[in-house]
């Protein structure tokens, strides 16, 4: 993908309104291998979305996405892209879980995210947890394509209200994708459409048994298979995780809240990361 293809949002004009500005933000990012690390080539950053990319004494490079609407609500828009050059080697997070508001006038939030990695090259995709709110609505898709051998750690994780706080999403459209491709040809695709009350629907049995915490994993390396039991011997019961083609592992796990996720869910991303988590995700 060419990075001039993503929209840089501009000032948009001040008008009068019943209901908040909508946040607008996006980051566009490529880095590259020079004297046996990877550096930055170019960044540029607009709106509400910053990328911050702390210094670390490893080979690799981390980069952390930060909001500064705080979260997202109906209208706004949220893009990323990034570009890793052959043997590149980044980790992309987020500084903090990522909240989806209510909506206050019934339109749509949009985050969408963009990835292409370079033959090589390795991914972590590393975002914290996505926190939705009751009436939020959320349309998100992630596209990220491997070129040749290049490896990806993906994890996503959706919190349907705040357990601890006795949250409950009774009012929630929700659209969100995910694609990965290897040369262009699809290898995995993921896709969530839940509309209505998700508390009511989450609770049925054949859908979440009740658990507030959803988390999706994909994980593409030549190393997969022998990677499964591994990953199988620190899952609990509500996780299970499978080999869904060569290559690649796929993981499904269920919590009653981000605390419970995280305590096995660590693990299992630094095993398959072969490395620590961005420090993002320790605070």
């Amino acid at each position: 993908m060419s990075l001039d293809n993503l929209h840089l949002p501009a000032e948009a004009p001040v008008a009068h309104s019943a209901f908040p500005p909508r946040a607008r933000g996006a980051v566009v990012l490529s880095m590259h291998v020079r004297d046996g690390g990877t550096h930055l080539s170019r960044l540029r950053q607009s709106g509400c979305l910053k990328c911050i990319l702390p210094r670390i004494f490893r080979p690799d490079a981390e980069a952390v996405l930060v909001n500064t609407a705080g979260g997202v609500t109906g209208g706004d828009r949220i893009e990323v892209a990034a570009t890793l050059a052959r043997d590149a080697q980044l980790s992309i997070t987020t500084q903090a879980a990522e909240r989806i508001y209510r909506t206050l006038d019934g339109t749509t939030g949009q985050i969408r995210s963009k990835v292409e990695v370079d033959e090589g090259a390795r991914l972590n995709w590393l975002p914290q947890e996505t926190i939705l709110f009751d009436r939020a609505r959320l349309s998100r898709r992630l596209d990220i394509n491997l070129t040749g051998d290049a490896r990806l750690l993906l994890c996503e994780t959706l919190v349907f209200g705040r357990a601890a706080m006795g949250e409950r999403v009774h009012d929630l459209h929700l659209h969100d994708r995910i694609q990965v491709t290897r040369n262009g040809a699809p290898i995995y695709r993921d896709g969530i459409r839940l509309i209505g009350d998700a508390h009511a629907q989450l609770a049925r049995s054949a859908m979440a048994a009740g658990a507030g915490v959803v988390a999706t994993l994909a994980f593409a390396a030549p190393e997969a298979e022998q990677m499964l039991p591994k990953v199988r011997a620190l899952l609990p019961e509500n996780a299970g995780a499978s080999l869904r083609s060569p290559g690649l592992l796929v993981l499904r796990a269920l919590a009653e809240d981000s605390l419970s996720l995280r305590r096995f869910m660590i693990p299992v991303l630094e095993l398959l990361s072969s490395q620590p988590l961005p420090a993002v995700w320790r605070l």
